[in-house]
């Protein structure tokens, strides 16, 4: 079990929808966060190639019944680096400053995010009710091997490449992206990013700043392969999301925690995708929060 964290916390309001706050992580780095509503206390925990920013549609579906926490995991946003001995644990104890300072006692991580709350529910015991989304769970290392090539252009300063060498490894773009060019694929890729990058308001988490951090989701992902008979003790009572449109090599690791988890239920949900909690914006027009919002009040209250 990690022990508890002394809390250090600032609290700002930015508008009539929620404030931004922060919370000294065990190592001493700031873990920002964006808050939203009044009542029992959701800690949500975004995945790969997301900010907190990204899940403002979802959170604020819900802030009529809750207080909903989407901190910016470390190295983006709002959050200090990664600093050193970067791992599952590190995530961990993030997290738990976040309930330490909240007192929340219900999480809903999201792909790698899933990791993230996983472990933790097996390590806290504040930890009451989980809600997973796709959990980014591999069953062997077969969709790790990209990460090799995508550390090699990112070191070359070859982000657009990087980003579609991500894309392909882990299956993101669909049959269609999939059957798109490498060169074509990479110069979308980069037109992406110049109009992102012009339109971006002060404080605004880009493509291009969150392309170094698949690194570490990456290292995630190769750390927690395989260990889905760890949770066999979790006590929480937990909720496995999917989309019917989802990940499909995600879908062994639902099967698995269906039936190593003491206390789970299971949903598939019609026409969702991998990014079916995430907002609904130009980048991702398949997002549904207002569906997984649904799901997440009936199962939290």
């Amino acid at each position: 079990m990690i022990n508890s964290t002394v809390i250090q916390s600032s609290t700002t309001r930015i508008d009539s929808t929620h404030t931004v706050g922060s919370v000294i992580s065990r190592d001493g780095t700031t873990i920002g966060y964006r808050q939203y509503g009044q009542g029992p206390g959701v800690v949500v925990v975004h995945g790969a190639n997301l900010s907190s920013q990204n899940l403002t549609q979802l959170a604020m579906r819900l802030a009529d019944a809750f207080t909903v926490y989407v901190p910016d995991r470390r190295g983006r946003g709002l959050s200090g680096p990664y600093g050193e001995d970067y791992g599952i644990r590190k995530e961990v104890e993030d997290l738990e400053a976040l309930l330490n300072l909240s007192g929340a006692s219900l999480v809903f991580g999201i792909s790698s995010g899933g990791l993230i709350a996983l472990e933790a529910a097996r390590a806290l015991p504040a930890i009451r009710k989980l809600a997973l989304y796709e959990p980014a769970l591999l069953m062997n290392s077969e969709r790790t091997k990209w990460l090799a090539r995508y550390d090699r252009e990112i070191t070359e300063g070859k982000t657009a490449a990087a980003l579609v060498t991500c894309l392909k490894g882990l299956q993101l773009g669909g049959p269609v992206l999939n059957a798109i060019p490498r060169w074509l694929l990479e110069s979308m890729t980069n037109k992406m990013m110049e109009s992102e990058s012009k339109k971006a308001k002060k404080g605004d988490v880009t493509m291009r700043m969150l392309a170094p951090t698949l690194h570490y989701d990456g290292q995630l992902l190769m750390e927690m392969t395989g260990t889905v008979d760890r949770f066999k003790s979790l006590n929480a009572d937990a909720l496995l999301l999917g989309g019917s449109k989802g990940l499909s090599y995600l879908k062994p690791a639902l099967d698995a925690l269906e039936k190593v988890l003491p206390q789970a239920a299971r949903m598939e949900m019609p026409g969702l995708d991998h990014g079916g909690a995430c907002d609904i914006s130009q980048t991702n027009r398949g997002g549904k929060p207002d569906l997984v919002a649904e799901e997440l009040r009936q199962f939290f209250t």
